[in-house]
């Protein structure tokens, strides 16, 4: 058995799967800091060896590393089990047997091997530049024994561990299920302004940013959208991942829960949880098709009380009603029974989670999308227990999928906690509209709840029952009744805002507009129809799929060249193959990732030492210098062009203070959104389908990327037509404010060139494009850098 991936400390993650006899257990470890961000690095080196049919072919059996750590990821393996605890990899000196037994590690893998597959196995995990430990044999006796120190120190018969103990009885009294009435606000405004600053309601975008929302090029939705980026989508929708095609098949997921129902009747609660995961589906464009469900559990420590035994036991029939219902399964869950501190007791919770796939041009957004359009409710029949109808639902479901696909349907919402008003508020901020609500509509309707409901933005003449409609002036109204939307916004996003931050304030004197159209005459020495490009992967890379790919659909022939690191064999392998293999490629682009913990003097560190070395400085300068090559750098990369030298001075030099530089972003976080960028300079060959002014929307994703320079620098580096883009307003015009600078660059610049323009570092990550993606945020997405890198070769 095989140990793959990190290291085993005092923290970490886990898994399940069952037996194999005569085998070896090998265990491959990772240990990485930079999850919250995307792809840590040893979660990569793992995706990278499942890629490889070879290796898939060897094993017999996985499991992923959780809570239990080595004694549930490995002891779930197979019946009998001989593990050697100091053959675990650790992350530090101390650790006891019992330590290195449960401590949790995230980002490993345990796969079970035949004993002559052994050493290919362990190759090819070196290949991919991953650790792998034979930790374990699994034998006939159906025991699981550890050994430590040589001192054998668990030794288990799996009988035992399959009885999960001695059987225990207590008599279970679930409370009849009771739903009491909403309670509907008297004052319309202050009700909405209430409802807002709810947690259960308030904006979650400065958490929500933390988390990188567009690596793997597949985001449908992004998580906020319309042109001021602030409507949470319902749903999530991500593209299938294909390597080097291309498809329109995306997956959805969608999750429903009510602490407050909860608290009331979990049964009621756990059957309007399953209600409303289905409905985001069905408003976010999905059919009633295929859809699965998994439940996550959580329950205050039941002790042997029947009345709290009977919340979890309310909470499972109203889920299983739900199934039976709706004719759908729960295929998987997680549940807890620990739900308590001293006096404080966690309410019952189910959070239901349905999932289902579709089609990219299915999907609806929730943003509302223009003055003059009508709102309309589709509602389900509700039964005396206060649950709506499941023919009635269904029915519903067919009748709101029917007019999408008629296309009749702007934008789409299902009211779930706010009921009516949170749908409305929500779908007007992304686009900054108001609405005026019909004059037949009720303080009930509006704030009461209605799960398994839908809203519909549609024209006039589309019959249903109407709600209002949307205006330009930025007021929600109730005939004389009316609200401020600049006012719930300030306490929608102002609620948590000293806990996740969004919007700081970012000021700098005036920031000029640079615009360099002067087009450069530089050629290619040797031209080819087909560029190679070197993509070269380092520890912490995550973007080379991703750039690997937009450059093989611009006519490219892209190749990863991952460096090894292991050993200081490796390296050196690893330098002399790149530098052998630089002689043989037109352009070399160093991808986005999280190279050295993304943090100053610590970002693009190794990917620098390795580009100095004596063999790759030589063969990167005959590249750009003799053959009249291209280079190019994203996020880290850009961090790491800028450290050599490559941008803004063209060559590998010593850097010193007086150099540019990349820093933390001013709001002292990870940033992941849409930003618009200007197009400043079309001197690079890399921007030679663009005009000076174009607007390009680009994701971002990093907390490092606040570029700083002098004065002098700056504007030397405008005269010489080398700042390439800038982040921009809504106005097209440079600016610091936080919510279209993501850094407070200095004079906003995104990216910049080398003197000549060959080499191009930027921030966003313009690789991450293709059909159907961020259909909830408009703009133009395409920079084009990629097809004109490829006919700089061709001209």
């Amino acid at each position: 058995m095989i140990l793959l991936g990190g290291r085993t400390g005092r923290d970490g993650c886990g898994g399940a799967t069952g037996s194999s006899k005569s085998h070896t257990l090998q265990s491959l470890e990772t240990c990485g800091a930079e999850v919250q961000k995307g792809n840590a690095p040893e979660e990569r080196k793992l995706q990278r060896l499942f890629r490889n049919a070879e290796a898939c072919r060897l094993i017999k059996r996985c499991n992923d590393f959780g809570a239990g750590g080595v004694s549930v990821a490995i002891g779930e393996l197979a019946d009998g089990l001989d593990i050697d605890l100091n053959a675990v990899p650790k992350k530090y000196d101390g650790l006891d047997g019992t330590e290195l037994a449960i401590s949790e590690s995230q980002e490993r893998m345990a796969v079970v091997v035949e004993a002559k597959d052994v050493d290919r196995f362990l190759e090819l995990a070196a290949s991919e530049n991953l650790e792998a430990t034979v930790v374990a044999t699994v034998k006939e006796d159906a025991r699981l024994t550890m050994t430590w120190n040589g001192v054998q120190i668990v030794d288990v018969s799996r009988e035992f561990l399959n009885s999960n103990g001695a059987e225990k009885h207590v008599d279970i009294t679930p409370e009849a299920p009771k739903l009491q009435k909403k309670e509907i606000p008297s004052d319309f405004a202050q009700g909405y302004h209430a409802l807002v600053a709810d947690l259960n309601v308030c904006s979650k975008r400065g958490l929500s940013e933390r988390f990188d929302s567009t690596i793997g090029a597949g985001t449908v939705l992004m998580p906020f959208g319309g042109k001021h980026q602030q409507t949470p989508i319902q749903a999530m929708v991500h593209k299938i991942s294909v390597e080097k095609k291309h498809t329109d098949a995306c997956s959805l997921m969608a999750w429903g829960y009510n602490p407050y129902i909860a608290e009331q009747s979990p049964y009621h609660s756990a059957y309007l949880a399953v209600v409303e995961s289905v409905a985001k589906l069905i408003a976010t464009g999905a059919s009633f098709e295929d859809v699965y469900l998994t439940f996550q559990e959580y329950f205050e420590k039941p002790l042997k009380d029947g009345k709290r035994w009977g919340k979890p036991l309310a909470a499972l029939l109203g889920a299983f009603r739900a199934q039976l219902d709706l004719g759908i399964a729960s295929i998987g869950g997680k549940d807890s029974m620990s739900g308590s501190f001293e006096k404080i007791d966690v309410p019952p919770t189910l959070v239901s989670f349905a999932v289902t796939t579709g089609k990219t041009d299915e999907i609806v957004t929730n943003d509302a999308k223009a003055a003059g359009h009508k709102l309309i409710s589709l509602a389900p029949a509700y039964g005396e227990d206060g649950l709506p109808r499941a023919e009635s639902l269904l029915a519903t479901f067919e009748k709101v999928t029917a007019l999408m696909r008629a296309g009749k349907v702007y934008a789409a919402y299902t009211p779930t906690f706010g009921g009516i008003a949170e749908a409305v508020y929500k779908m007007c901020i992304g686009n900054g509209l108001g609405f005026a609500y019909d004059p037949s509509m009720t303080q009930e309707d509006i704030f009461g709840y209605s799960y398994g409901s839908f809203l519909l933005e549609v024209d006039a003449d589309t019959a249903g029952q109407t709600v209002g409609f949307f205006t330009e002036e930025t007021r929600i109204t109730l005939g004389d009744a009316s609200v401020c939307i600049r006012e719930l916004n300030a306490l929608y996003e102002g609620k948590l805002e000293g806990v996740y931050s969004c919007n700081i304030e970012q000021t700098q004197k005036e920031i000029p507009t640079f615009a360099y159209a002067a087009r450069s005459n530089l050629s290619a020495a040797i031209k080819t129809a087909r560029p190679r490009v070197l993509i070269p992967a380092f520890p912490g890379t995550n973007c080379e799929f991703d750039t690997a790919k937009a450059l093989a659909d611009a006519g490219a022939d892209p190749e990863i060249f991952l460096v090894r690191n292991l050993s200081k064999a490796a390296i050196s392998a690893s330098v002399e193959e790149f530098a052998k293999k630089v002689s043989d490629a037109q352009m070399i682009f160093i991808p986005g990732g999280f190279s050295g913990g993304d943090e100053p003097d610590g970002s693009g560190k190794f990917i620098t030492a390795f580009f100095r070395n004596a063999a790759v400085k030589e063969a990167v300068t005959e590249l750009l210098d003799q053959r009249g090559g291209l280079m190019a750098g994203i996020c880290n990369g850009f961090q790491a062009l800028i450290k050599l030298g490559l941008v803004p001075y063209g060559r590998i030099m010593d850097t010193d203070e007086s150099c540019p530089t990349l820093t933390f972003n001013t709001i002292a976080r990870h940033q992941s959104r849409l930003v618009r960028t200007r197009i400043c300079s079309v001197k690079s060959p890399w921007l030679a389908e663009r005009q000076v002014g174009d607007i390009v929307t680009v994701p971002i994703s990093h907390g490092e990327g606040r570029f700083l320079a002098s004065d002098e620098l700056i504007a030397q580096l405008a005269a010489n037509g080398q700042i390439a883009t800038q982040y921009v307003d809504a106005d097209g015009k440079p600016t610091a404010d936080i919510h279209f600078n993501p850094n407070n660059s200095a004079c906003a610049i995104e990216g910049i060139t080398s003197p000549d323009g060959r080499v191009f570092g930027k921030m966003g990550h313009s690789e991450r494009i293709g059909k159907g993606l961020y259909q909830n945020v408009p703009g133009d997405f395409d920079i084009g850098m990629f097809r004109s890198a490829v006919q700089y070769f061709k001209d």
